[in-house]
């Protein structure tokens, strides 16, 4: 009879991946990365053990958008007091800062759980090609 596999924290192992955000849509690009970080296509994967690897996506100004999400899609940030809600479109966000709606699409993905910092915390996000991760190694990865 075989025993369900499950995975101790001093047993993981993590590597570095590189995805460009000018190859695949936000969508895509958010679902690959998500995945990475959480650890789900590893072979060891145990939902409350964090196994994920390290993220780097560069590229981020060149950033893609299918349909008329640019115009449509909108963030909402509220500060808790009266009259302290912000709204802005994907359009403002992408021109301020396109690292942000990168980190919001992955953040929205991840189960929302004490292990999403540490997750997160692993999510490196450039705007362009260069990083400063050379020395360990990233392998860069497409996405489909």
């Amino acid at each position: 009879m075989n025993k369900t596999f499950s995975q101790k924290p001093a047993d993981v192992t993590r590597k570095w991946v590189v995805l460009d955000a000018s190859e695949a849509p936000l969508g895509r690009l958010a679902t690959v990365a998500a995945n990475l970080l959480i650890g789900k296509s590893k072979p060891t994967y145990t939902p409350h053990v964090d196994a994920g690897d390290y993220v780097i996506i560069v590229n981020t100004a060149k950033l893609v958008v299918t349909g008329g999400k640019v115009e449509d899609k909108k963030y909402y940030d509220y500060s808790g007091f009266p009259g302290g809600m912000k709204e802005a479109t994907l359009k403002e966000v992408l021109v301020k800062n396109p690292n942000k709606a990168i980190e919001r699409a992955i953040a929205g993905m991840l189960p929302k759980n004490k292990l999403q910092d540490g997750r997160m915390k692993r999510l490196k996000v450039y705007t362009g090609e260069a990083h400063n991760h050379d020395a360990q190694k990233p392998v860069k990865m497409g996405v489909k």
